[in-house]
């Protein structure tokens, strides 16, 4: 199984390198809300809870776009009936994909957090970088394993672009509430607080839950 998530891995890679759909449509998404804050907000800079949930309410909905892209090469050229054809484990498939969607989350993450800090965060960000990549990570993952589970349900529909965000957003809910609160102390006013440990057990544990769920059903999404 490692080879073939790492075959295909390599693939979603090389893809998304040489046609660039996903990340960079992403990126521009992301840079664009941060600035529709900057002027909606009517604030030269924002802390704390706002900044948090700011922060990561645009990273989620910039998500959305690749999400609904996540399996349409596979849809359009034929790739999952030569995929089902193949002797592989089928899982492999769910872990390259939602690998795939880390990274171009964590991509995305690099370009939008300068641009975040830039146009609203009110303390500084170095002090908080080191937490606040752990909380992201974790957003990351989270994400990942529900958008490529979602990706792959609605794919077989005619509305997938509608389908997408009005699953994934319901369930991503607790992902968005836990990061978004472990990210608070860390963008206050008077320095990086301590990471709450209640809310980052909590997006670790809901992660791994759906990794499961992912894992016990993609199978059978597939065949169907």
């Amino acid at each position: 199984m490692r080879s073939t998530v790492a075959t295909l891995l390599a693939k979603e890679l090389t893809l998304e390198w040489r046609t660039r759909e996903s990340v960079p449509a992403m990126v521009l998404f992301s840079i664009a809300t941060y600035v529709v804050f900057h002027f909606g907000l009517d604030r030269d800079r924002v802390t704390g809870d706002l900044a948090s949930g700011v922060l990561v309410v645009t990273l989620l909905f910039a998500a959305i776009l690749g999400i609904n892209r996540l399996f349409v090469a596979e849809h359009e050229q034929g790739g999952f009936d030569g995929f089902l054809l193949a002797p592989v484990d089928r899982t492999a498939m769910l872990v390259a994909k939602a690998v795939a969607l880390f990274c171009f989350l964590c991509i995305v993450e690099v370009f939008a957090l300068p641009a975040f800090a830039l146009l609203l965060l009110g303390p500084p960000l170095t002090q908080a970088l080191p937490a606040l990549v752990l909380v992201l990570l974790l957003a990351n993952a989270g994400i990942a394993v529900i958008g490529t589970l979602v990706a792959g349900l609605a794919i077989q529909t005619r509305a997938r672009d509608l389908i997408v965000p009005l699953l994934a957003l319901p369930l991503l809910v607790p992902v968005v509430l836990a990061a978004a609160r472990s990210a608070t102390p860390l963008l206050q006013d008077g320095g990086a607080g301590a990471l709450p440990g209640n809310w980052m057990a909590m997006l670790a544990i809901y992660d791994l839950l759906f990794a499961l769920i992912a894992f016990a059903v993609f199978d059978f999404l597939l065949e169907d």
